[in-house]
């Protein structure tokens, strides 16, 4: 006897439909499972044997083979227990197997029959639909996050049991009914209040720094904070989520299916909307940061997909761990190689970190209360903790100064910039950008390179000479030349600017502070 059902497995992020075929032949009571599975899909067979018979089924004393095809393919988790046990109860004639055909089988069981949430559902499905598979089964509480794929028919089913008079007519009662989520492009609409963040206009004072994060915001750029101990950095950046546009559908659904695979999704009743926000420990390792383990799970900056990966007190991070994000800030993605297979996950975000300019501080503060005791050699080994090459991959570097007590004030007297505004302008750029690029598979500035770099990056003669004069003064390498042109195309885009002016320049070059004073520094 020979019965066939599809279920699916994560590769990464990304589902992998997976056909589970069951032959019973005569022969000695035994369970093979073949096709490369794990422990836990090896220890699904005992599992699948108590809920079979705690249903009231009838479990096959017979020579079972279970087959997970293809075999080259590592299968991991716990989500082919549903479809194991409902191909063993075709197989035996116990469920009608007509209405099952082109369905897809997810869950891992209990030993009384029931049905526990597994995660990846919202990939797995996803890889569903695009194999042409019009029903996917589940457990109850996966319904709604499988029913976030349009197009598909969902049903939840909470026990084993479930199927015994399942048919055309009756699986009907188990289909999922989605609420309509409302899903969204970019809207002017947006506003700041929708996020859990606190206000720009609370903060009063720094307002070269508030320009510096709206112009990170309208064109994806990486920045580092750089300034003494109270002055607002860390304020500055959780702030940050307050100016950046909501995200596409096809940014959502990214988003929402590494949160799935990793098991963190905490709403799956609808997409994830609200961007990323991680800010993880100095004492993060490596593998924390990129992803890793034995089964490779997405790390820090694949959770800050689409958003913001914050990195306070940046120095205190060992040098090995900001080294691994060397890559994914250039590539946009995490590429861990196993040895039976290779894993990449997303890693599209904006790098944003604070640090002191020494180890006490106060360097460069000018009252005696909080004088800098640093020596100069101190400074220069705690700057290098940063290597140069990741400083070139951050575009914008801001000093964040005390403020004085009239800043601090300000509000008696006027109102400081809030977020609802900032991100009106963001929103504007934003909407130059997916015009410039459109069909292009470009959505922002910072991912410009190569030729469509120099057609949207055109400069005056005055603005070339400014280019050129200020690349041989700092010593910049050709990674910087490219950031300072793509930073100065945001500052045009901010200000609704076909060209790129000197002007525009002259603010993208300023934001290079730690290149200046390395070359001091060498001098």
């Amino acid at each position: 006897m020979y019965g066939k059902v599809w279920s699916a497995c994560l590769q990464g992020i990304e589902g992998r439909t997976i056909e589970v075929e069951v032959d019973i032949s005569s022969g000695l009571p035994q369970v093979n499972l073949v096709g490369l599975p794990d422990s836990a899909i090896r220890e699904s067979v005992e599992r699948v044997r108590a809920s079979i018979k705690n249903c009231g089924y009838s479990f096959p004393m017979d020579r079972i083979t279970v087959n997970l095809a293809p075999a080259d393919l590592r299968k991991e988790g716990s989500s082919f227990d549903l479809a194991i046990a409902v191909a063993i109860l075709i197989t035996t004639g116990q469920v009608m197997n007509e209405s099952l055909q082109m369905t897809l089988f997810l869950g891992e069981l209990a030993l009384d029959g029931s049905l526990r949430p597994v995660p990846g559902v919202l990939s797995m499905a996803h890889a569903a639909k695009q194999l042409g598979i019009k029903r996917v089964c589940v457990p109850h509480l996966n319904a709604a996050e499988a029913s976030l794929i349009e197009g598909i028919e969902v049903c939840g089913i909470t026990n084993l049991s479930d199927f015994r008079n399942w048919n055309s007519q009756t699986h009907h009662e188990f289909i999922f009914h989605a609420v309509n989520n409302n899903h969204d492009g970019i809207s002017t609409n947006c506003s700041a209040k929708s996020f859990d963040f606190d206000d720009y206009a609370d903060v009063n004072g720094q307002h070269q720094v508030k320009r510096a994060m709206m112009i990170a915001a309208a064109g994806m750029h990486n920045i580092l904070l750089i300034g003494p101990p109270g002055t607002g950095k860390t304020m500055l950046v959780k702030r940050m989520p307050t100016i950046l546009p909501p995200m596409s559908d096809h940014e959502a659904l990214e988003v929402t299916k590494i949160f799935s695979a990793s098991g963190k999704l905490t709403d799956r009743s609808s997409l994830m909307r609200t961007r990323s926000f991680r800010a993880p420990h100095h004492t993060i390792s490596a593998a924390g940061l990129v992803g890793g383990g034995t089964i490779p799970k997405p790390g820090e900056v694949s959770l800050a997909h689409r958003g913001i990966l914050f990195l306070d007190e940046l120095p205190e991070f060992t040098r090995n761990a900001l080294e691994v994000l060397r890559q994914p800030l250039e590539d946009r993605s995490v590429t861990i190689a196993r040895a039976r297979a290779v894993y990449t996950f997303p890693s599209q975000f904006i790098l944003a970190a604070a640090m002191n300019p020494c180890p006490c501080g106060y360097y460069g503060t000018v009252t005696e209360a909080n004088a800098c005791v640093c020596s100069s050699a101190k400074i220069i080994q705690y700057r290098s903790k940063i290597s140069g090459p990741l400083l070139d991959r951050i575009d914008l570097h801001v000093e964040v100064p005390k403020p004085s007590y009239a800043q601090l004030n300000e509000h008696i007297h006027s109102n400081p910039l809030s977020s609802k505004e900032m991100l009106a302008k963001v929103l504007i750029a934003h909407k130059r950008q997916q015009k410039r690029y459109a069909d292009t598979g470009i959505q922002h500035n910072n991912e410009l390179t190569g030729s469509r770099m120099k057609q949207a990056c055109h400069l005056t003669t005055e603005g070339d000479q400014l280019l050129r004069a200020s690349f041989e003064a700092l010593g910049l390498s050709a990674r910087a030349h490219d950031r300072i042109l793509r930073l100065a195309l945001t500052i045009a885009d901010l200000e609704e600017s076909n060209h790129i002016l000197p002007h525009h320049l002259a603010e993208a070059i300023q934001y290079r502070n730690l290149d200046k004073q390395q070359k001091e520094n060498e001098c």
